[in-house]
């Protein structure tokens, strides 16, 4: 029986909810702008700190010689796949930038130039792209986690570890990295319901770059902006230029102290265009035309700042060569070390899986032990 068949029942009548049922959050406050937040080409822009302009360029310059140089390694052999991230700078510098010594980040696999940025061993930052050895660094010693391929599982991960911290007392904010495709994953949907329970001191930072692969972000979701996915979890959500560097630095920097002040987490959506194909093994002309790519050029992130800091007349040329020779001695260096061929040791393979390797490993460790064994000495007798 229903409610309208119940005896006496007005005809027009309609349920309401229970008298205890209210809004958990007022979802006003947490709504995005209309439009991506701006700073450089705006008048925010006169009392934005010079200093940091200058620093954010220097960074950008190098991180966009950076995604060359790790590209053409690709086409020597040297890596096995490159993500890059040219065309989102601003987003990894930034999002390296607005964090202390202590925070930590959880990138994507497309986050390597973050990772650099944050104080990572360029060539460490490659060793997992160039199929050697584990994360190709400590993640501990950084406060960087690693550098993998699944999508957003990093989000859950980083969660996890910034609710322990607050937990026991630790003033420590997680920033956690994802692109666009990523937020189509059951771990993104976990990972922001459960910082917004726990009110966790987390930042999740979505580089909207347009594509997941070939995918276009039309076909992923049908929401007015991904900022607006966290209204559904109560935290605010932000909308930000993700090629206006200041812009970017402006909101992750303020979501951070949120964070830390005890506020909870924080959605931003950086909206950027990948300039490059998803990988060296990508055929972008396939899903996508050159004068889209071209109409994103016009916004390039380093270009905007140039343009500022010129009109401003905090860049002259001499500060131009400084910031390209310094790019260069980067890449010159990185070039050096990865063209070396690195000791690779097989055994490395059963290395920090477990603490205490379980039988099936042990087993297959002996095995190859063996054939290892077995391969030098036939190599020793054909001497």
């Amino acid at each position: 029986m229903t409610v309208q068949e119940l005896p006496g029942a007005a005809a027009d009548y309609r349920p309401t909810p229970p008298p205890a049922w209210q809004p958990r959050t007022d979802p006003a406050p947490l709504l995005p702008d209309p439009e991506p937040l701006r700073v450089l080409g705006t008048d925010a822009a006169a009392s934005a700190d010079s200093g940091l302009l200058l620093r954010l360029y220097a960074q950008l310059v190098r991180g966009r010689r950076y995604n060359a140089q790790a590209t053409a390694l690709t086409k020597q052999g040297r890596l096995a796949v490159y993500p890059s991230s040219t065309g989102q700078e601003a987003c990894e510098i930034a999002a390296a930038m607005v964090l202390e010594e202590h925070d930590w980040l959880f990138p994507s696999y497309r986050d390597t130039l973050a990772a650099v940025a944050r104080g990572l061993d360029p060539v460490e930052a490659l060793t997992l792209l160039r199929g050697d050895w584990h994360t190709g660094y400590d993640p501990r010693e950084h406060r960087i986690a690693p550098l993998c391929t699944p999508l957003a599982t990093q989000l859950p991960h980083a969660v996890g570890l910034a609710h322990a911290a607050r937990l026991r007392g630790d003033d420590v904010v997680a920033l956690a990295m994802v692109g666009d495709g990523g937020t189509s994953e059951g771990d993104f949907h976990e990972a922001l319901n459960f910082a917004a329970v726990w009110q966790a001191p987390v930042v999740f930072l979505v580089q909207n770059n347009g594509f997941a692969i070939s995918v276009p972000l039309a076909k992923q979701t049908a929401a007015p902006s991904l900022a607006h996915k966290a209204v559904g979890y109560g935290m605010p959500g932000r909308l930000v230029d993700g090629n206006d560097a200041a812009a970017v630095h402006q909101v992750l920097g303020e979501a951070v102290e949120r964070a830390r002040r005890g506020g909870g987490p924080t959605l931003v959506e950086a909206v950027t265009y990948r300039v490059d194909a998803h990988t060296n093994a990508d055929d972008a002309t396939r899903y996508r035309g050159e004068q889209e790519v071209e109409v994103w050029r016009a916004h390039d992130p380093i270009m905007l700042l140039e343009r500022e800091l010129t009109a401003r007349g905090l860049l002259d040329e001499e500060s131009r060569r400084t910031a390209t020779e310094e790019a260069e001695a980067m890449a010159a260096d990185l070039r050096e070390r990865m063209n070396a061929d690195p000791v690779l040791d097989p055994m490395d393979l059963f290395a920090h899986v477990y603490t205490e390797q379980t039988g099936q490993l042990r087993e297959q460790a002996a095995q190859l032990r063996a054939e290892l064994d077995a391969a030098a000495e036939a190599e020793g007798e054909a001497r």
